[in-house]
């Protein structure tokens, strides 16, 4: 079972967003991550937060209502939420958009799962992004974009069915070396020693 969190970034293609659903889904709202629910049609099991930017509150769905004065973002209270009752795989969307800082926090987000053991993936319209400190198989096809991005020096990075490999390479912070390489073949895969490593699956 997987937790998807639809919280309040940005969506343009609806249609694209909801295919990333699957029917086995427990979907949680974010606050207005309700209102992007309601336009792709898809009903959530509890919509929680401190509902400033929602549109309606609904009567019909179970809500946990929050201070606006609090110390984690609503996202994070999603995620707390999804974890308490027993879920370790988990699918943000709409968690990035206009609001650089926004974005960037939610990205920054995957660390914490990364540390817990846990599995989780951001899409948008233009990317899958996750985050390893060891292997991913890269469920991507061949041609497809894929960036490497380190938050820390990542040591030992291997690829492969990557089109430029990379072997036992060090990635610094700051430096596009993992940046625009292509997926040449099905199977690919990432690897690494030591380090946090972005990994973006990414589309103009």
């Amino acid at each position: 079972m997987r937790a998807v969190i639809i919280t309040g970034g940005r969506i343009t293609d609806y249609a694209y967003i909801k295919s990333q659903i699957r029917n086995t889904d427990t979907i949680i709202c974010a606050d207005s991550g309700y209102n992007h629910a309601i336009k792709m049609g898809v009903r959530p099991s509890i919509v929680l937060g401190d509902f400033d930017s929602i549109s309606h509150i609904p009567t019909d769905i179970k809500i946990l209502q929050y201070p606006s004065k609090k110390d984690e973002t609503d996202t994070e209270i999603a995620i707390d939420y999804a974890r308490e009752n027993g879920f370790t795989d988990f699918l943000l969307l709409a968690a990035t958009g206009t609001r650089i800082d926004h974005s960037l926090t939610n990205i920054l987000l995957l660390k914490n799962f990364v540390e817990r053991g846990e599995k989780a993936m951001l899409i948008d319209e233009h990317n899958k992004i996750m985050l390893t400190n060891t292997k991913l198989n890269l469920e991507a096809q061949p041609g497809e974009i894929v960036s490497l991005v380190p938050l820390t020096t990542c040591y030992g990075v291997c690829t492969k069915s990557l089109e430029y490999p990379l072997y036992e390479a060090t990635l610094q912070v700051g430096k596009g070396l993992g940046v625009s390489n292509i997926i040449a073949s099905e199977n690919a895969t990432v690897s690494l020693e030591k380090g946090l490593l972005l990994v973006i699956i990414a589309k103009d």
